[in-house]
Protein backbone atom coordinates (compact mmCIF):
# COMPACT_ATOMS: atom_id res chain seq x y z
CA UNK A 1 0.00 0.00 0.00
CA UNK A 2 1.05 3.76 -1.23
CA UNK A 3 0.68 4.98 2.21
CA UNK A 4 2.62 2.31 4.37
CA UNK A 5 5.17 2.96 1.65
CA UNK A 6 5.33 6.50 2.59
CA UNK A 7 5.08 6.32 6.02
CA UNK A 8 8.12 4.03 6.10
CA UNK A 9 10.01 6.25 4.35
CA UNK A 10 9.33 8.96 6.46
CA UNK A 11 10.07 6.82 9.60
CA UNK A 12 13.90 6.08 7.59
CA UNK A 13 14.32 9.92 7.20
CA UNK A 14 13.93 10.50 11.04
CA UNK A 15 15.63 7.01 11.80
CA UNK A 16 17.99 7.47 15.44
CA UNK A 17 16.66 11.37 16.21
CA UNK A 18 15.81 12.23 19.44
CA UNK A 19 12.25 13.67 19.33
CA UNK A 20 10.91 12.42 16.35
CA UNK A 21 7.21 12.09 17.30
CA UNK A 22 6.04 15.32 16.14
CA UNK A 23 8.47 15.68 13.35
CA UNK A 24 6.94 12.62 11.91
CA UNK A 25 3.65 13.31 12.63
CA UNK A 26 3.97 16.84 10.59
CA UNK A 27 5.67 14.94 7.78
CA UNK A 28 2.72 12.46 8.05
CA UNK A 29 0.13 14.85 8.07
CA UNK A 30 2.09 16.86 4.74
CA UNK A 31 2.02 13.90 2.91
CA UNK A 32 -1.44 12.25 3.69
CA UNK A 33 -3.23 15.00 4.18
CA UNK A 34 -3.96 14.09 7.83
CA UNK A 35 -2.80 11.15 10.17
CA UNK A 36 -4.69 8.25 8.94
CA UNK A 37 -5.63 5.70 12.43
CA UNK A 38 -3.65 2.66 11.11
CA UNK A 39 -0.21 5.11 10.96
CA UNK A 40 -0.64 5.14 14.85
CA UNK A 41 0.55 1.50 15.94
CA UNK A 42 3.25 2.00 12.87
CA UNK A 43 4.80 4.52 14.03
CA UNK A 44 4.71 3.93 17.59
CA UNK A 45 6.79 0.41 16.74
CA UNK A 46 8.98 2.46 15.16
CA UNK A 47 9.81 4.58 18.15
CA UNK A 48 9.33 1.89 20.60
CA UNK A 49 6.34 4.30 21.98
CA UNK A 50 2.62 2.91 22.93
CA UNK A 51 -0.25 3.59 20.72
CA UNK A 52 -1.62 5.05 22.99
CA UNK A 53 0.75 7.78 23.36
CA UNK A 54 0.77 8.31 19.96
CA UNK A 55 -2.63 8.99 19.76
CA UNK A 56 -2.39 11.44 22.53
CA UNK A 57 0.05 13.64 20.46
CA UNK A 58 -2.27 13.31 17.60
CA UNK A 59 -5.17 14.38 19.59
CA UNK A 60 -3.33 16.81 21.45
CA UNK A 61 -2.32 18.99 19.24
CA UNK A 62 -4.83 21.44 17.16
CA UNK A 63 -2.73 21.24 13.84
CA UNK A 64 -2.67 17.54 13.55
CA UNK A 65 -5.68 15.73 11.87
CA UNK A 66 -7.24 12.49 11.88
CA UNK A 67 -9.30 12.66 8.90
CA UNK A 68 -9.08 14.82 5.36
CA UNK A 69 -10.43 18.37 5.70
CA UNK A 70 -13.49 18.38 3.30
CA UNK A 71 -13.08 21.69 2.22
CA UNK A 72 -9.54 23.57 1.63
CA UNK A 73 -7.95 25.25 4.68
CA UNK A 74 -7.65 28.56 5.60
CA UNK A 75 -5.65 29.66 8.76
CA UNK A 76 -6.94 33.27 10.09
CA UNK A 77 -4.49 34.49 13.15
CA UNK A 78 -6.58 35.86 15.28
CA UNK A 79 -4.00 36.93 18.10
CA UNK A 80 -3.54 40.55 19.42
CA UNK A 81 -1.41 42.08 16.84
CA UNK A 82 -3.72 40.87 14.21
CA UNK A 83 -6.93 42.05 16.39
CA UNK A 84 -5.42 45.14 16.46
CA UNK A 85 -5.03 45.39 13.03
CA UNK A 86 -8.30 44.99 12.27
CA UNK A 87 -8.62 41.12 11.44
CA UNK A 88 -12.13 41.26 13.30
CA UNK A 89 -14.03 43.14 10.62
CA UNK A 90 -12.11 40.71 7.90
CA UNK A 91 -13.15 37.45 9.68
CA UNK A 92 -16.92 37.53 8.27
CA UNK A 93 -15.18 37.61 4.42
CA UNK A 94 -13.68 34.42 5.39
CA UNK A 95 -16.22 32.68 7.46
CA UNK A 96 -19.44 33.89 5.05
CA UNK A 97 -18.10 31.25 2.10
CA UNK A 98 -18.63 27.70 3.26
CA UNK A 99 -16.53 26.05 0.06
CA UNK A 100 -13.54 26.49 2.31
CA UNK A 101 -12.59 25.37 5.98
CA UNK A 102 -11.55 28.55 8.64
CA UNK A 103 -9.33 27.60 11.14
CA UNK A 104 -8.20 30.02 13.90
CA UNK A 105 -4.77 30.22 14.61
CA UNK A 106 -3.12 32.38 17.33
CA UNK A 107 0.51 33.95 15.81
CA UNK A 108 1.79 33.57 12.51
CA UNK A 109 4.57 35.07 13.41
CA UNK A 110 3.83 37.98 11.12
CA UNK A 111 2.45 40.36 13.84
CA UNK A 112 4.42 43.81 11.82
CA UNK A 113 2.34 43.01 8.64
CA UNK A 114 -0.95 41.87 9.96
CA UNK A 115 -3.95 40.47 9.33
CA UNK A 116 -2.36 37.62 7.83
CA UNK A 117 -3.67 34.08 7.14
CA UNK A 118 -2.32 30.86 5.63
CA UNK A 119 -3.13 28.46 3.54
CA UNK A 120 -0.84 25.03 3.37
CA UNK A 121 2.92 26.48 3.95
CA UNK A 122 1.46 30.01 1.76
CA UNK A 123 1.72 33.26 4.26
CA UNK A 124 -1.19 36.15 3.24
CA UNK A 125 0.01 39.71 4.92
CA UNK A 126 -1.46 42.79 5.18
CA UNK A 127 -4.54 41.32 4.28
CA UNK A 128 -7.46 43.90 3.60
CA UNK A 129 -11.05 43.14 2.30
CA UNK A 130 -10.28 42.88 -1.11
CA UNK A 131 -7.30 40.75 -0.66
CA UNK A 132 -9.26 38.50 1.92
CA UNK A 133 -12.15 38.15 -0.59
CA UNK A 134 -9.35 37.10 -3.70
CA UNK A 135 -7.58 34.60 -1.54
CA UNK A 136 -11.28 32.84 -0.75
CA UNK A 137 -12.05 33.05 -4.13
CA UNK A 138 -8.48 31.83 -5.34
CA UNK A 139 -8.68 29.12 -2.38
CA UNK A 140 -11.92 27.82 -3.44
CA UNK A 141 -11.82 27.80 -6.70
Amino acid sequence: MATEEQIAEILRRHDGRDGALLPILNDVQAALGHIPADAVPIIAEALNLSRAEVHGVVTFYHDLRQAPAERPVIKLCRAEACQARGVDALAPVFEADDRIEVETVYCLGLCASGPSAMVGDRVFARLDAAAARALVGEVAS
